[in-house]
């Protein structure tokens, strides 16, 4: 019946009464979570900004689908948002996939000065996607939650792994460095690992804070395996239909609300684990040779992600940037 009611809402997409115009936005970030507030000060914003006139149906948790479906119904104009991490945006426009090579950038910093200088041409590409990037923001620092410890990728192989479904690239590159993956949608990651159809999973701290899922995988490995990055895209048709004058406007609001929530959303990440200890969370420590063989199964992935899953220019781009960044930083200079 949710569900139900929620599709008949999305009939009416930019439903207008006669002073305001309402935009539909999906998101898979919880409800309460950091990334769902960022959504509700960009409403607040723009209600501002358009004297009213403009605002935002947000449904958050994933009540819509997992983030390709979401992307779908955008395309379809049934929403006119989606707010994705990096794994959708990489679903809709590849290029965004070099944000998040494993184990090539050590640092949020490293990560802004990247991010920074590549993002116009992202930007760029999603447009020719048909979408409007509103804003960017983090999601933290993707960390292996399994089911009984694990320190080194030969143990992660005997395991059940989950991988977010639709990208055939992706599960194959897995399956050739000999991972057991199991394809799903994001919202059925809980209930996969409850029934052990899944015994180990990749997420950013918070995420499995805030979804509970670390209470199916008690076990966090203390590696950061790949920054993850996330942005809230507005379909072109949506943004056009926004008066020219206030489009400018609208897009510094976005940002601002993301910008005010980077520092807190780091924050909490950092956070989030020692509040899962408490929960009983076992944070398996590394010691130099074991992290030293994750370096080098990453770095072996490089050949085949670039050109194959990222973009050969933006992969060297990336890089060069890292390389920039470390070279300025030793120097003094970053």
């Amino acid at each position: 019946m949710k569900r139900l009611l929620l599709g008949a809402l999305l009939v009416w997409p930019l439903a207008a009464s006669a002073q305001t115009i309402v935009i539909n936005v999906g998101t898979v970030a919880p409800e309460g979570s950091p990334w769902h507030q960022i959504l509700q000060r960009t409403r607040e914003d723009w209600m501002k900004i358009s004297g009213g006139k403009y605002t935002m149906r947000i449904y958050p948790g994933g009540t819509l689908g997992d983030e390709e479906s979401m992307i779908l119904k955008a395309r379809l104009g049934q929403l006119q948002a989606v707010g994705l991490s990096g794994v959708g945006l990489a679903r809709l426009e590849p290029g965004v996939a070099c944000l998040q090579i494993p184990m090539l950038i050590e640092s949020y910093e490293e990560f802004d000065y990247i991010r920074d200088r590549v993002a116009p041409k992202l930007e760029a590409l999603i447009e020719k996607r048909g979408f409007i990037t509103l804003h960017w923001s983090d999601v933290g620092w993707v960390h292996f939650f399994t089911k009984t410890p694990v320190r080194t990728p030969s143990e992660l192989r005997k395991l059940k792994l989950f991988t977010s479904a639709g990208d055939p690239e992706g599960e194959k590159l897995y399956r050739e460095f000999g991972m057991q993956v199991v394809p799903l949608a994001i919202t059925d990651l809980l209930p996969s690992l409850q029934t052990n159809l899944i015994q180990a999973f990749d997420v950013p701290p918070l995420f499995a804070l805030l979804d509970q899922s670390f209470g199916a995988a008690k076990n966090m490995i203390d590696l950061k395996w790949a920054p993850l990055s996330g942005a809230t895209v507005l379909s072109r048709k949506a943004w056009e239909k926004i008066p020219e004058n206030q489009r400018a406007e609208f897009l510094r609001a976005a940002r601002a609300a993301s910008e005010k929530a980077r520092a807190e959303i780091r924050k909490l990440g950092e956070d989030a684990v020692g509040e899962m200890q408490k929960r009983g969370l076992n944070v398996v420590k590394l010691d130099a040779a074991a992290r030293a063989e994750w370096q080098r199964e990453a770095e072996s992935a490089y050949p085949k992600l670039r050109g194959r899953v990222i973009p050969e220019d933006l992969f060297d781009e990336v890089v060069r940037l890292r390389n920039e960044y470390r070279a300025k930083k030793k120097a003094g200079g970053a």
